[in-house]
């Protein structure tokens, strides 16, 4: 089968090359891919791997062999797994969901990575009327976190430098600084940098900021003391959990099938095409998420 593999003199770091097919051991579903979509620090860290290996998580396709607990053969799903950007993946069952027949398999194939980073992240605490910071909210992760923390009730300020589209999705206020914002109860970083910095001084004493991305790809540089506080403690946090992620995954397909989640996706190509999907992507020309057709 072909594959995009990682290769450290290719201009992506990724070319597509062939390479052996993989084979379900128990508990795992194979997978016909039609659709992957890309994530910034995929794209960014690429080469960090090992040359040949098969790189990526997110794909959308068809069930070829099922496992215990898993959708059917033949059923249209969405998988998060390790070497996703094949022809053919293997994933545990545990991992793969069912998608509704209303929506394209190229809309669902955007929503693993960033929609389970922004579904699990508002979970680590009640959003119910709180205030809710989202920094980097245009990219792939920060528009599903923007349009979920709305739907929870929350008073969502959207931080960003491109800010079309943001208060249509739920943000209550949109900024490009946050000098001026009012304090809040949870943040989802997706910056870091000096942002982390001033998004720590905004959070009220019990609350959080949950550092999920850095795209800046600057140090983070606290002034002594400045992690301290009288009275209850607020905390600085790093979060990642993406362990058994099927019904989580269902779920945000199920929102999507509704029209109550957008697929928000700013690029559409051939996986063929990977270099200019890369390129797009680092330098943050898309608006959401770039998703690829396999081809």
């Amino acid at each position: 089968m072909r594959a995009l593999v990682v290769d450290p003199a290719a201009p992506a770091g990724l070319r597509i090359s062939e390479v052996p097919e993989p084979e379900p051991g128990p508990g795992e579903v194979l997978l016909d891919v039609g659709h992957i979509s890309l994530n910034h620090g995929e794209i960014a860290f690429a080469t960090r791997r090992e040359p040949g290996t098969v790189h990526g998580y997110d794909a959308a396709g068809v069930v070829v062999r099922a496992a215990a607990g898993s959708p059917p053969a033949g059923a249209r799903v969405i998988a998060f797994g390790a070497g996703a950007w094949a022809e053919r993946m293997v994933v545990g069952a545990d991992a793969v969901a069912e998608v509704p027949d209303s929506v394209d398999l190229a809309d669902a194939a955007a929503l693993p990575m960033a929609g389970l980073t922004a579904l699990r992240t508002l979970r680590t605490a009640p959003i119910l009327g709180k205030r809710v910071l989202i920094t980097g909210a245009s990219g792939g992760v920060g528009r599903y976190a923007v349009q979920l923390a709305a739907m929870g009730g929350a008073h969502v300020v959207a931080q960003a430098n491109r800010q079309e589209g943001l208060a249509e999705l739920g943000a209550h206020e949109v900024v490009s600084e946050l000098s001026g914002v009012a304090p809040v109860d949870l943040v989802l970083d997706n910056v870091g940098g000096r942002l982390l910095v001033d998004a720590w001084g905004l959070v009220k004493l019990g609350g959080s900021v949950q550092n999920i991305g850095w795209a800046s790809g600057e140090p983070a540089v606290f002034e002594p003391y400045s992690l301290f506080a009288v009275g209850r403690s607020k905390s600085l946090n790093t979060f990642g959990d993406v362990s058994a992620p099927a019904e989580d995954l269902s779920t945000l397909a199920g929102l999507l099938g509704s029209g109550r989640l957008s697929p928000e996706i700013g690029y559409r190509g051939s996986w063929e095409d990977v270099e200019a999907a890369a390129k797009a992507l680092l330098r943050r020309d898309v608006r959401g998420k770039a998703v690829l057709e396999l081809t």
